[in-house]
């Protein structure tokens, strides 16, 4: 493999660390990812692809080299975070990848510079120097029952209890396997620009193999690696990243020219561009975003593909109400931030950020939203709900939450889509990793039939 065939200079360790930082601290990680290799100039190079593969990997495995980490006696909580990230990619490498290759060593050689170096000196080299010693004569061996669950599922406890309990133990096995799996790459075909049939040609020509996808059928499907910077097709956004179970939404909500459409969490802005596309361009969207930089970032998204019908709102989507009035959007496409439990292939690192606390979080603010977006919903305007989790707290139980709240003024309608999965309550739908081959995402539509009264 060209991974234990290429050289590591100092430069690329840097890279690799400040790539898997940013990973961490951009949403997507996909995208902090790109940025740093873009600065680096290795973006769409060799050790892209390799250091690509190994943030994936590792970020699967992170709880459990975490554990690892912190029996050898080091404290993460009061490392800073380029120091974490290099004492998870020695341990990574060393229990899951391969000691005695060409990272590995140059880990262990160029890592305390390059280390010094982005933390500022918060850390001298000998102090790095000595903890990766110790590290790479670490052993790991699970414990506890807890712990050889964790080992074996990559996954938290708390989370594998949920999901045997909510498919059984069984499916659940197929679910956490699915997400050591790297599938397809998938993209959304911007129509705005181009046409399905075209866009085939276009990357069959640059050299990729393309399959449409069988469950939504303007998305294509290739494999990797992608070459983003080279792919002319994609910097003239003719295609943008989107996975199945993320453009279904937008198919689902079946948005009309003419009509005013809130997405009311709307970055990184596949939904809302969909939508646009859906529209003909001829209407009126509103996208709200609560962070900045994230609503800079959806900007160029929707310039890049030509959207011209969207205006960016930076702004808490529960304020929506009372910025923009009641009553008054045809449609609201509601896909709040949640757990992101059924994007395991593409996030691997959110299943280790799972807690039931943050759970309880996560729910109060759902149900906070959904609130705001039926406020906004016109009186014979649908709202649909969607979330990337496969917890039944933040899907099912949401639903049945909100229409105990206005079971006067709303009903659930009857979502129907071939090869979907149906949800735990009537008329809502799932997708599953493992049946699948996609994101684990969860929709429910509302009608709203007359203004709610809270």
């Amino acid at each position: 493999m060209v991974l234990y065939l290429a050289k590591f200079t100092k430069l690329d360790i840097q890279a690799l660390i400040d790539a898997l930082v940013a990973w961490e601290r951009i949403k997507p990680g996909q995208v902090g990812k790109r940025i740093v290799f873009e600065k680096y100039g290795i973006r769409s190079s060799v050790k892209d692809y390799v250091f690509t593969a190994v943030i994936y990997k590792l970020e699967r495995k992170r709880g459990v080299i975490d554990k690892i980490i912190e029996a050898s006696g080091v404290d993460l909580s009061k490392l800073d975070d380029y120091s974490k990230a290099l004492l998870r990619l020695v341990v990574y490498e060393k229990i899951f990848g391969r000691k005695e290759s060409r990272l590995y060593r140059s880990l262990i050689k160029h890592g305390p510079v390059v280390l010094e170096r982005l933390s500022r000196g918060s850390m001298k080299a000998s102090d790095i120097k000595a903890l990766i010693e110790r590290l790479a004569r670490t052993s790991y061996k699970p414990s506890s029952l807890i712990e050889e669950l964790e080992f074996k599922y990559s996954a938290p406890f708390d989370l594998i209890k949920r999901i045997i309990s909510l498919i059984g133990r069984e499916e659940a096995e197929k679910f956490f396997e699915s997400a050591e799996k790297l599938y397809y790459i998938s993209f959304r075909v911007n129509t705005l620009k181009t046409t399905v049939e075209e866009a085939i040609v276009k990357l069959r020509e640059e050299g990729y193999i393309v399959e449409k996808s069988k469950l939504v059928p303007f998305v294509l499907k290739l494999k990797g690696p992608f070459n983003y910077a080279g792919s002319r097709v994609f910097r003239e956004g003719l295609v943008i990243p989107q996975d199945e179970a993320s453009a279904l939404a937008s198919l689902l909500l079946n948005p009309q020219p003419g009509e005013l459409i809130v997405d009311l969490c709307a970055a990184p802005g596949g939904k809302t561009t969909h939508i646009a596309e859906l529209m003909e361009n001829r209407g009126k969207i509103i996208a709200i975003e609560l962070y900045e930089d994230r609503a800079r970032r959806l900007r160029q998204v929707l310039e890049k593909t030509g959207v011209s019908i969207a205006q960016v709102l930076v702004m808490d989507g529960k304020n929506a109400p009372q910025t923009l009035g009641e009553d008054i959007a045809d449609r609201v496409l509601l896909d709040p931030p949640c757990t992101s439990t059924g994007a395991v292939v593409k996030s691997p690192e959110a299943k280790w950020r799972f807690s039931s606390e943050k759970l309880e979080e996560l729910v109060k603010e759902q149900r906070s939203l959904m609130i705001a977006a039926i406020r906004i919903l016109k009186p014979s305007g649908y709202m649909l709900y969607t979330t990337c989790s496969v917890l039944r707290e933040e899907n099912e139980d949401n639903v049945i939450w909100l229409l105990s709240e206005y079971r006067e003024c709303i009903e659930l309608i009857d979502l129907k889509y071939s090869d979907l999965s149906s949800g735990l309550i009537p008329g809502t739908l799932r997708t599953w990793p493992h049946i699948h081959e996609t994101s684990g995402f969860f929709y429910a539509m509302f009608h709203k039939k007359s203004s709610c009264h809270s």
